[in-house]
């Protein structure tokens, strides 16, 4: 028979091993939340500097002798290109996620956005090799898009698989809230250089933000080298390899029940819709009516700045009350905001204008730091990479690719009136409350299933 103090001694160490466990395990889920964070903080700031610098130097760069609203939707065309490409990188990376792991396609896809946007800060503009240099940005662009499209799911679940059941809203959202920071990089990067002679700004001072990108690839792959492969993944794939034998090709599983993906692609496209009109339609807009550029970018960058925690709050928010009342509130709200903020743009006063941005992206990130979970939740372990990042990446295209040449192209027909612009806003998000509604709710949802 055991002695009791050996018994006491055995509780003890026990107790000891457990707690050391719970240790380590804390370590490694806030590794993986600043992963995904610092590094879709990166790949963000690669993919949204194309955005401010498609509205303030690429009309000019890329398209002169155009008028200048036609050279903006030409720009934005350019833009669209990556939000295209977006799905494919879904596929792609999805496809390899939900086969050889998450973390080796996260490390492939910072890789890409990195070289793919260095590059483009050396791009020769338009009076060097004409229309070449439109081209050559679109095909760097659908590398951006292919790269984003790949991150965004790994970066995500790594966050999502990792974390507590009962917070996987806020961990999820870690990753949404690297847009907002690396939209505040870009647009202070890019602000800092239009405060040059514009002759200067449009020679080569746009191009320093592209050039910078790959020293931020090398602080990325070194975050995200020292990340581990998700438990509950490598837990899944081992289960269905010994019942299933061969695994079915995520893609098939995807496709083969495709309500989860078409409701989740239209829930979500008006918060892309309306996060990349404040991004580049909102700042084209307020400078025509005469604010200045280099207070506009400011403020959209300082703005930006508070969202991070807007982002974050969202999230939580989602885990205590559920994702779909915080995402409808956010997208109503929204609805009604729409003439006001406008109107606040047009003022040329630049701290009217920092408040625009400021309550748009606040009533943005209800929707916004939900999405992450809502999306990933309606999807099984092995197809929910390629699932995800599908519904997420159509979710873009839809919402976004081509939002700010139509809102730019209905401003132009309507004679420079902004009614029209936000009656299509408002259709747009009330399409996404709609399908949020019709999904079901899924904080609750078990991701252990295959």
């Amino acid at each position: 028979m055991t002695a009791p103090s050996q018994r006491r001694d055995q509780t003890t160490e026990a107790q000891t091993t457990e707690a050391q466990t719970g240790r380590v395990r804390t370590r490694e889920v806030r590794t993986v939340l600043a992963s995904s964070y610092l590094g879709s903080t990166i790949e963000y700031y690669d993919f949204l500097l194309y955005a401010t610098a498609s509205a303030v130097a690429f009309p000019q760069v890329f398209f002169a002798g155009m008028d200048h609203w036609v050279g903006v939707v030409a720009s934005y065309g350019t833009f669209a290109a990556g939000y295209l490409a977006r799905p494919l990188g879904g596929i792609i990376f999805g496809h390899f996620g939900d086969r050889v792991g998450r973390k080796k396609m996260l490390i492939i896809s910072m890789m890409v956005m990195g070289i793919a946007s260095t590059l483009i800060g050396a791009v020769p503009g338009g009076t060097t090799i004409g229309a070449w240099g439109a081209v050559i940005l679109i095909l760097l662009r659908v590398c951006q898009g292919i790269a984003v499209g790949g991150e965004w799911g790994g970066a995500a679940l790594m966050a999502l698989e990792h974390s507590d059941p009962r917070k996987r809203g806020f961990s999820a959202s870690f990753v949404n809230a690297g847009a907002p920071t690396g939209a505040v990089l870009g647009t202070l990067m890019m602000g800092v250089f239009s405060a040059l002679p514009p002759d200067q700004f449009l020679a080569w001072g746009w191009r320093v933000p592209f050039l910078l990108s790959f020293a931020l690839l090398i602080v990325g792959m070194f975050i995200r080298l020292r990340v581990h492969e998700s438990p509950i993944f490598a837990e899944a794939l081992a289960k269905e390899a010994k019942e299933n034998g061969t695994p079915k090709l995520p893609l098939l599983r995807v496709l083969r029940r495709p309500k989860a993906l078409i409701f989740t692609m239209l829930a979500g496209a008006a918060g892309f819709g309306l996060q990349v009109v404040l991004a580049t339609f909102a700042v084209t807009y307020a400078v025509s009516k005469g604010a200045d550029q280099q207070q506009v970018l400011y403020g959209f960058a300082g703005a930006s700045l508070l969202s991070i925690g807007f982002v974050l709050i969202g999230g939580r928010l989602s885990d205590k009350f559920g994702r779909r009342p915080v995402m409808v509130a956010g997208l109503g709200l929204f609805i009604i905001y729409l003439l006001p903020m406008f109107a606040m743009f047009a003022s040329g006063n630049p701290w009217l204008i920092f408040v625009a941005f400021t309550v748009g992206l606040l009533l943005h990130s209800c929707l916004y730091g939900p999405l992450a979970a809502f999306v990933s939740e309606q999807f099984g372990t092995t197809s929910r990479y390629t699932g995800a990042s599908l519904g997420y990446q159509l979710a873009t295209l839809l919402g976004a690719g081509f939002t700010p040449g139509i809102v730019a192209g209905i401003y132009q027909s309507a004679g420079h009136s902004i009614g029209p612009v936000a009656w299509y806003l408002a259709g747009l998000a009330a399409v996404s409350i709609i399908f949020i509604v019709l999904t079901r709710e899924s904080r609750h949802n078990d991701l252990t299933t295959v």
